[in-house]
């Protein structure tokens, strides 16, 4: 087998889905093109903004790829690659792109409520309040994870205490990228110029700010760029989104497209061996049984429930057709299981050993490196298009953290409103624990601590509590479907096959860590007992109202 072949193949697959499995399922559900959406129905500057189809999938694609779709593949290649391949393809299309264009479709409906105020509205109070809950633990962990993979990818300095120029220059070109984002969002806000004009300006900053990266590196340590982007993630989280977070995911857009365009070229021209074996073990010694680790292991690649948190949270408020959810959340979502396959093919690539001697220690520098590879036989310098990849991958981390941790604040908040108070009588503790500020720094303090264990000891607990979430959102997407007379069956095996995946996964993960009680496993232990307990009650919750009967 050859990279080429599978490459064809996952275009194929993708491809006519989208056309065909997509397509149905929005003259299914019915799209209504004059329909007026909460984007200008509830306009407020700050979260309910309209965007142009281009920039809010831009938005959704940035925000919901992250580093999943490229750390997980990577890991879970363990396994081999068909089971990989498989589920990627598998996933993708009948689990992660239906719960998003589900997700995305409620929300849309519902004058773009998150997931939650849905669950409230169709299964109950409670269950929207442990639903919160537990959402709000999750995008800590999300924020950790991601964290602590972005100061990887910017720290200076390697074990010897050398300068890592790569990291450098991708250091300097993301923190360029924030002060470009600020000024295309003012740019864009203010002046009346052509689309295309938009565009030129947007492609010119970003060539800019590669060219100033690839310049002037610079050299800061792991620790302190935790600190600097939790800094970050504070102001970019409270902030309005025509500030920051839709020009800098309209900004970054073009960079993930050329990633993956760069890395599709270099695949057709250099069509790579797959040095992979097709099939290993059904257990590996330091992963465990492929059930279920290979399904929590990939997560975002074939599903992921931090999406629909994406798709209910912040794209559905930017939305300005309903025709428009179709490519932005079903088809972001298969263009993000095209790159997990991207991935598998650049991992797939190396010879036994060949990555680790070559100094590719983490899956970010294994893809990155397999690409450069890939484009190095055009005769294109290896160390730019290893830096430039590099960057990308930072990129879609960077802006995944700015999705999340506006998401993990406005979970927080919504924990403590309630819609019978009036917010001027409001109690003081209140008041407190619906503060923006508030939120937003007891969120990022808990994930802070999670995050200086390391993304490697944080992703098998991400990656369960990621799918649970998915479970979560296809019931609470198929009550509603059910709520309102729309047919909602396409989500049944989906949500049943993710429930007994997830809460495999989970209680394993928390006997593996009552077997070893350090201090960092207690805290990912106390995080685990509450995702496993949060979320069974919410499924009961959400499965009772999905199996009652109609009253006559």
């Amino acid at each position: 087998m050859n990279g080429l072949l599978v490459m064809l193949i996952a275009i194929v697959v993708l491809g006519g889905a989208y056309l065909l499995y997509g397509r149905w399922l929005a003259k299914t559900w019915g799209i209504d093109p004059k329909a007026k959406t909460p984007a200008y129905e509830l306009q407020d500057g700050v979260d309910y903004e309209p965007a142009d189809t281009a920039v809010v999938f831009g938005h959704q694609f940035a925000s919901i790829a992250g580093a999943g779709p490229i750390n997980g593949p990577i890991q879970a290649a363990v396994f081999g690659w068909v089971p990989v391949l498989l589920w990627i393809l598998v996933g993708g299309v009948f689990f992660g792109a239906v719960q998003d264009f589900s997700a995305m479709y409620a929300s849309v409906k519902n004058k773009g409520r998150t997931i939650g105020y849905i669950i409230e509205e169709y299964i109950g109070k409670l269950g929207k309040r442990l639903f919160l809950l537990f959402c709000w633990l999750f995008c800590i962990l999300v924020v950790a994870a991601f964290a602590d993979v972005v100061a990887g990818t910017f720290n200076g300095f390697n074990a010897e205490g050398a300068h890592i120029v790569a990291n450098g220059s991708v250091a300097t070109t993301s923190m360029l990228f924030i002060v470009e984002a600020v000024a295309l969002g003012c740019l864009l806000r203010f002046s009346k110029l052509n689309k295309w004009v938009n565009t030129i300006i947007a492609i010119a900053l970003l060539v800019a700010g590669i060219a100033v990266g690839l310049a002037a590196p610079i050299f800061v340590k792991s620790g302190t760029w935790h600190i600097l982007i939790f800094i970050y993630i504070l102001i970019a989280s409270v902030v309005p989104v025509w500030a920051l977070l839709q020009p800098r995911d309209y900004l970054n857009s073009y960079l993930l497209v050329f990633m993956i365009l760069a890395s599709v070229v270099g695949v057709v021209i250099t069509n790579p061996s797959i040095n992979l074996p097709a099939f290993t073990s059904f257990k590996v010694e330091g992963m465990g049984n492929m059930f279920p680790v290979l399904f929590v292991t990939i997560a975002c690649g074939a599903v992921s429930g931090f999406h629909s948190l994406v798709s209910s949270g912040t794209a559905s408020k930017q939305i300005k057709n309903e025709k428009h959810m179709l490519p932005v959340s079903y088809g972001a979502m298969l263009l993000e299981s095209m790159l997990a396959v991207i991935a598998l093919i650049a991992v797939a690539s190396f010879a036994t050993g060949e990555a680790a001697a070559a100094g590719y220690n983490t899956p970010a520098q294994i893809f990155a490196g397999g690409v450069a590879n890939f484009l190095a036989e055009l005769g294109l310098p290896h160390n730019v298009i290893f830096t430039l990849i590099n960057l990308a991958v930072s990129a879609f981390a960077l802006t995944s953290l700015d999705s999340v941790a506006r998401i993990g604040r406005l979970s927080f908040q919504e924990l403590f409103l309630d819609s019978s108070i009036d917010d001027d009588k409001m109690e003081p503790w209140r008041k407190v624990l619906t503060n923006k500020y508030f939120a937003t720094i007891i969120t990022l303090v808990l994930a802070y601590l999670l995050a200086k264990l390391g993304y490697k000891n944080i992703w098998p607990l991400f990656g369960s509590a990621n799918q649970l979430l998915s479970a979560l959102a296809l019931i609470a997407c198929a009550v509603y479907f059910k709520k309102t007379d729309r047919k909602g069956w396409m989500l049944w095996v989906p949500m049943v096959i993710m429930l007994c995946v997830t809460l495999t996964a989970l209680v394993q993960k928390i006997i593996s860590l009552i077997g070893n009680p350090t201090p960092g496993n207690l805290l990912q232990l106390a995080f685990a007992i509450a995702l496993t307990i949060l979320g069974v009650i919410v499924a009961a919750l959400g499965v009772k109202r999905l199996t009652e009967t109609k009253k006559a």
